[in-house]
């Protein structure tokens, strides 16, 4: 209370004069010009200067109560002194006040730091005497009980925080010169200034206060509560994009992540308790905002870097050459606009899973990307092979960032991005490559001819030759997309070679070894072509042509099984057709031996080989037709 009365002689209550309330006291102080605000100040701190060195404040209050005691124990307390008393208190709360009010101006001075702590172990003291008198008579109180210092304490901070941050807000220092708007001149001072004076708190405030009041907590929450009402403010105010975008940077990355868990404060804020800058409703506004104008800019970005680039295919320009390979620069401005918009991105938006609206326009660019290749290779352009050499080099670029991207890219929107670079590839390889194929199914029109099978004909050696002289005019596509490129020949002469086997006759059983024989060599040759130049990981085709050289070669019928069920195991995709067209070529086995085989292979494929070891193959080779002899031997 901050005025009472006081039964006089004759039994009448008297009103003691009401005194000035310390938060009014502040309030009154704080609409004072500078110059009065300053001179208040050095006053202030000669005030508490010359009181320090005559008491402390906890002294001084200690002493004070002690006299309450003593006049309160009185049957007729005196008036001159209870008035003289409420006097003393109102002085004593004023320095407290100011003490408390001088907490950010003069934390470099232990002396304030000394006048603080006696100040806080003065409002405890008060606090404590204001419950000594709970439940006492009315009329036995003091008029200035209960004073509810703690209470006039925490509406001094909330003051004092919010003139700090609007002081901030309209400072026009220096250190923000370089941001580019206003607004962002003023977040960054108000930021700043929660920072530095939460760090004052933690490094030297706290220790002026006891730890039941929690005192870095509470100065957290209403510098929290107040930076929060002067974002709402701003954020209802209309934004540009970059406000926006800088806005969001505060709420969702800096202030969370670079000031709450600062390595002082971290742990000792309680920051579940504080919640986000914006209400959700705000925040979901700006974030849209956000979104939307991130989205048009990608879209714009990565529609003009192809445009540009297919303006240069389309004017006849050759791409650039470094090391002596074709390169363009477009998977670099690709990666380069995604990985800054996904960074940018990162450090706006809480939910990351946002950021697939951004990467579905590279999912769209992709989709785009490739039909504009497949049109330019449609055309009769001079520098149609160096700029598929040029682009399967921006294939590889882009399939190995987006196989590297692990958060921003759905599963669906990889897969799709994937399948997308692939028949990108596959329209380069055919563009490069479909001079060879013809000269492929040419050259192997010969196999299993009398020919080929008692070598006076060279077939492979002739075949390798010819494939050699036509790889040269790839020495300048780069090295990983040249070798990339030689085992998707070697694969494809695979499968040329095993589609003419399983085309075939009937063949004795001298020709059956005999063709044996020279398939053997035949993988032997080409495995060691395509491994001197560089393509090592399709050695596996050289083991499958032995494989289907075994099989020919077996006369055995227990044998033959135990060799197709092998090759079943490393090659589920071998069909019952496969397995009946490469028995067509045997003679000597029965409906039986056949039936026996077949379904062995059927029951045992599956066994004993892990997913990784089995590789797709014949599912390429298309059987059309079962022999006839083996469908009359199934009837018999």
């Amino acid at each position: 209370m901050e005025g009472g009365s006081e039964e006089n002689r004759g039994g009448e209550r008297r009103r003691l004069p009401k005194l000035k309330n310390p938060a009014k006291i502040w309030r009154n102080r704080r609409q004072q010009n500078h110059t009065e605000t300053t001179e208040g100040e050095l006053f202030c701190e000669e005030a508490l200067e010359q009181q320090e060195e005559e008491e402390q404040l906890e002294e001084v209050g200690r002493r004070l109560i002690i006299r309450e005691e003593q006049l309160f124990s009185q049957d007729s307390p005196s008036e001159e002194e209870e008035d003289q008393l409420q006097k003393d208190f109102e002085a004593l709360r004023l320095q407290m006040w100011i003490a408390v009010h001088n907490t950010f101006t003069s934390t470099s001075s232990s002396g304030h730091l000394k006048v603080l702590r006696s100040a806080v172990a003065s409002i405890q003291q008060q606090e404590t005497q204001d419950r000594r008198w709970i439940g006492c008579p009315e009329d036995q109180v003091p008029v200035w009980r209960p004073q509810k210092c703690l209470r006039t304490h925490n509406t001094l901070l909330h003051n004092m925080v919010e003139s700090r941050l609007m002081k901030a807000a309209e400072d026009d220092c220096s250190d923000t010169e370089e941001l580019s708007s206003p607004l962002k001149r003023q977040v960054c001072r108000m930021g700043k200034r929660v920072k530095e004076d939460l760090l004052t708190v933690v490094r030297t405030v706290q220790d002026c206060y006891p730890p039941q009041m929690d005192i870095l907590n509470l100065y957290a929450g209403l510098f929290h509560q107040n930076f929060c009402a002067r974002l709402t403010g701003l954020a209802g105010s209309g934004l540009e994009p970059d406000d926006c975008s800088y806005l969001l940077f505060w709420i969702n990355h800096y202030y969370p992540q670079e000031i709450l868990t600062h390595e002082e404060l971290q742990g000792k804020i309680k920051t579940a308790c504080l919640g986000s800058l914006l209400l959700q409703d705000h925040l979901n506004h700006l974030e849209d905002q956000y979104l939307t104008h991130k989205e048009d800019k990608v879209k714009l970005w990565l529609n003009a870097a192809l445009k540009k680039e297919e303006e240069c295919w389309l004017s006849g320009q050759e791409p650039e050459l470094i090391d002596q390979f074709f390169f363009s620069p477009l998977a670099i401005d690709v990666i380069q606009v995604m990985n800054g918009s996904l960074m940018d991105f990162s450090c706006v938006i809480r939910d990351q899973s946002k950021a697939q609206k951004i990467t579905a326009h590279l999912d769209s660019f992709l989709s785009s990307y490739k039909t504009c290749v497949e049109e330019f290779v449609k055309g009769n352009y001079v520098n149609i092979g160096s700029v598929i050499k040029a682009h399967l080099v921006c294939e590889q670029q882009l399939r190995d960032y987006i196989t590297s991207q692990t958060g921003s890219l759905s599963e669906q929107q990889r897969r799709r991005c994937l399948d997308t670079l692939s028949a990108l590839k596959d329209c380069g390889y055919r563009c490069l490559t479909c001079p060879i194929h013809i000269q492929l199914k040419v050259s192997l029109r010969q196999l299993w001819t009398s020919v080929w099978l008692d070598e006076s004909l060279p077939v492979v050696d002739s075949l390798l030759d010819d494939l050699n002289q036509q790889l040269i005019h790839l020495k300048d596509l780069e090295p990983a997309c040249r070798q990339a490129l030689l085992c998707v020949l070697h694969q494809d002469l695979a499968l040329q070679y095993v589609k003419r086997m399983m085309k075939t006759r009937t063949k004795s059983r001298e020709q059956q070894v005999g063709g044996a024989q020279r398939m053997t060599e035949d993988a032997r040759k080409i495995t060691e072509f395509f491994s001197e130049g560089g393509c090592t990981e399709t050695q596996w085709l050289g083991e499958m042509f032995c494989s289907l050289a075994e099989v020919l070669r077996l006369q055995d019928p227990g044998s033959v099984q135990l060799e197709l069920v092998s090759l079943a195991r490393r090659f589920p995709d071998l069909s019952d057709g496969h397995v009946s067209a490469l028995l067509s070529l045997k003679t000597g086995l029965s409906a039986a031996d056949v039936r026996s085989i077949r379904r062995s292979v059927e029951e045992n494929r599956l066994l004993g080989v892990s997913a990784n070891e089995r590789r797709p193959f014949f599912c390429k080779v298309k059987v059309k037709w079962i022999n006839k002899k083996i469908n009359e031997m199934m009837k018999t």
